[in-house]
């Protein structure tokens, strides 16, 4: 998926996402107050930390948020039912890129280095099994950020900073719900 972010004028992100499915989608962010896009903060912490099933690899899978919009492209037949399906089997994947994304944001809006106790303490409050990344990886997503906000600063009107989203990060589909048994009623005699 390639993704390109643009300024507002008047500050906010326009973010426009060409999908693998020839679906071009806009997402609007309401970031106004910050330096750094959030929305940004998002797709580097999750491609840098490899979190698949988090808000830009659902997007990549089908999926569409409240303040996304198509603007180019057809939608599966099923679009809007297989979205529900894929954020509600993701959701707390897309729960924990929220909070690490918010944390490395944080970290570079801020200038306060590697978050790496943040982000432990983060991942602490939803998930039971041990953190899986070290100072490093946080490190990593930190100077990507830091670089990448810089670059979006000084675009020049009119042009978006782009960003590749692999396609190996592409959330994996929800389950098929099951059918409906039909009951049969019993005959009598």
């Amino acid at each position: 998926m390639l993704v390109f972010f643009h300024p507002w004028p008047g500050g906010g992100t326009r973010t426009v996402l060409h999908r693998d499915d020839r679906v071009t989608l806009e997402m609007r962010s309401y970031d106004r107050k910050w330096r750094v896009p959030h929305d940004l903060a998002h797709a580097v912490t999750e491609r840098e930390l490899n979190l698949g099933s988090g808000v830009f690899g659902c997007l990549a899978a089908g999926a569409l948020f409240s303040s996304t919009r198509v603007l180019d492209g057809r939608t599966r037949y099923d679009a809007r039912e297989r979205s529900r399906r894929l954020l509600a089997h993701h959701q707390r994947d897309v729960a924990v890129a929220e909070v690490l994304a918010s944390v490395v944001h944080d970290a570079v809006e801020h200038g306060r280095g590697a978050p790496f106790r943040a982000a432990l303490a983060a991942w602490g409050s939803l998930r039971e099994e041990p953190f899986p990344y070290g100072e490093m990886d946080l490190q990593r997503a930190t100077s990507t950020l830091t670089r990448l906000a810089d670059a979006f600063a000084h675009l020049p009107p009119g042009v978006g900073l782009r960003f590749e989203w692999p396609r190996r990060l592409t959330a994996g589909a929800a389950p098929a719900p099951r059918p409906r048994s039909r009951r049969v009623p019993r005959r009598t005699r």
